[in-house]
């Protein structure tokens, strides 16, 4: 009963406490587990691993949610179904990248337990979760540290997984995560290093234009404001015509420059002062190229 009170708190929290609260009620709940059931044993400490991933701002957490983890792994080895130790594999594929992102894990670890769970969540009968793994994968990829050669080859990798994922889910299915996906396959191209720079962006301008059957300044403001920041960068470096660069780019700035005036007010009414300004500043640098430092001041 303490675990099922407490995964309900994970699944739907209403206060900033709940999972907090769920937390506690997984160490009481493993207080009083009978020694004899290591398979009850070994799901409440995955349960407890993930609501102490779960936890915002939690990343003092996140070294005792992989503890909970592995020991569930360990105890649930031979118990547990396929997709529950896959699941588990997920998991601490997850935290290993947040703590790689701090220094204090390996990148390449995690890729492997991602791998690992891929085993069971095939793209036939798993597709959420091929394309959640897939996008992890691929974000890892991008997150290393390497040289010029080996970063290109990352990078391709990267893409290949976005893409993977976005084989098996569907517009209609799952349109936040085919959202995410789009949004973060148009990032990969457009800042890939490759000798084909245009059609990179020409392809990362279709991305997030897919991305924007779901993501609307009404439903996602913010999610809609990354993405057309996003798409503006692309347009802003992109020819009118791709067939004949020397005609110019007056028209992709254009719609560039309204686009980066549109994610700027979203970004400040919802109190994004960072990203407001960051946006503010290349929207400043394209007035200045199109109509001359003197007339935009």
């Amino acid at each position: 009963m303490l675990m099922e009170i407490a995964l309900g708190l994970q699944r739907r929290p209403h206060e900033p406490t709940d999972l907090a609260y769920a937390n506690d009620l997984y160490n009481e709940a493993l207080q009083i587990c009978p020694k004899d059931d290591r398979l009850l044993y070994g799901r409440l400490l995955a349960g407890q691993g993930s609501a102490l991933m779960a936890i915002p701002e939690g990343h003092e957490l996140l070294q005792q949610a992989l503890e909970r983890f592995q020991s569930a792994e360990v105890t649930l080895r031979d118990l547990a179904t396929p997709e529950e130790l896959a699941e588990l594999e997920m998991n601490i594929g997850l935290v290993l990248q947040t703590l790689a992102v701090e220094g204090k894990a390996h990148f390449a670890d995690a890729v492997r337990r991602y791998h690992s769970a891929l085993k069971i969540f095939t793209a036939e009968n798993h597709p959420r979760e091929f394309a959640i793994i897939q996008n992890n994968i691929a974000t890892a990829y991008l997150s290393m540290t390497m040289g010029e050669e080996a970063g290109k080859m990352r990078e391709a990798l990267a893409v290949q997984a976005y893409e993977a994922a976005l084989k098996v889910l569907r517009l209609e299915d799952h349109p936040n995560e085919y959202a995410m996906l789009q949004n973060n396959l148009g990032n990969a191209l457009q800042y890939a290093s490759s000798s084909h720079p245009v059609e990179n962006n020409l392809r990362a301008v279709q991305c997030y234009e897919e991305a924007l059957k779901v993501r609307t300044a009404t439903d996602r403001p913010l999610e809609y404001a990354n993405t057309i920041s996003n798409l503006a960068n692309a347009l802003s470096n992109l020819p009118d015509d791709s067939e004949r660069p020397e005609l110019g780019q007056s028209k992709n700035l254009d719609r560039a420059r309204y686009l980066y005036a549109e994610a700027e007010a979203i970004f400040r009414e919802h109190g994004e002062v960072a990203k407001a300004r960051l946006v503010a500043e290349t929207l400043q640098e394209i007035r200045e190229y199109m109509f001359g430092a003197d007339r935009v001041h």
